[in-house]
């Protein structure tokens, strides 16, 4: 019997990406990567019972890309998931290269994005992916032309919904004049909160919202008011950060990854948080 003592992630509530229902509590599987989200992971069997014990907390939604590894976070979810459990959505992105460790290159080139749907899909042992995200713009695409190349993939069947990430507003309406967009992801923590009217955008729209980097780091965890607020109720930095996102807004999908199953059940542990009007106060 599963001694965790909560109800797991289905306590946040649900959101829909299109007409995929998911738990508003996600799980990002970059960090299952080896160190700089390069190369595989140094123990392969403790990533796999990441994944599994993300499952068995309720985690129906897990947010990957094709330049973690690159290439090999794909292939790792599938190994450990495959045949996947019903309901379970496979987010995955490209429009980003990795030609080393330590670079992330645009190419939102049309036949980049085809080749790299069709790399996804053989990785993840998919026919169609449940999500597929604009990694990035790229500045020197037309961004039309990415979306145009990812609209025709998905009446190809290649794509059941399209997400868009790291952009502006008027990216996200240049999005929507092309294709339907179920999903944004941009960085928002505690700290970090530029995209504060794209987020507001996709309330307004209906939109579910993926903050990435949604804790913020060590330097965000141990801010003022995180420490004040959690040792007042007595809870981790990590899981009170996740709690403030979640109430934030409506639309709000945090997909936090770690390598660490107590991490993992920690982060799960905000699902069931409420916060007082004070904590929310002093928080900002």
């Amino acid at each position: 019997m599963d001694k965790f003592p909560y109800k797991g992630v289905a306590l946040a509530g649900i959101i829909r990406l299109g007409d995929l229902p998911v738990h508003r509590l996600g799980f990002g599987a970059m960090r299952l990567c080896g160190d700089s989200a390069w190369g595989r992971p140094r123990d392969r069997g403790h990533a796999n019972r990441v994944l599994h014990r993300a499952i068995e907390l309720g985690v129906n939604l897990i947010d990957t890309a094709d330049s973690y590894g690159p290439e090999a976070n794909e292939s790792q979810i599938s190994e450990a998931l495959y045949p996947y459990p019903p309901g379970l959505v496979i987010a995955t992105k490209g429009g980003l290269v990795r030609p080393n460790r330590r670079s992330w290159v645009e190419d939102g080139r049309p036949e980049h994005l085809r080749r790299a749907v069709e790399g996804s899909l053989q990785r993840l042992r998919l026919e169609r992916i449940d999500l597929y995200q604009l990694h990035a713009p790229d500045p020197n695409v037309p961004f039309a032309e990415s979306m145009e190349a990812l609209a025709d993939l998905k009446r190809a069947g290649k794509i059941r919904h399209i997400g868009i990430s790291n952009v502006t507003v008027a990216q996200l309406e240049a999005a929507r004049s092309i294709t339907p967009i179920v999903s944004v992801q941009n960085p928002y923590n505690l700290r970090n909160r530029t995209s504060e009217d794209v987020l507001a955008a996709c309330e307004r729209l209906g939109i579910a919202f993926l903050p990435w980097y949604p804790l913020g780091g060590k330097r965000g965890l141990k801010a003022l008011k995180v420490k004040q607020v959690a040792s007042r109720r007595g809870l981790t930095h990590a899981a009170l950060s996740l709690a403030w996102l979640l109430a934030k807004s409506p639309v709000m999908l945090p997909i936090p990854g770690t390598r660490s199953i107590d991490h993992l059940e920690d982060n799960v542990r905000a699902a069931s948080l409420r916060l007082a009007p004070e904590d929310i106060a002093d928080l900002g």
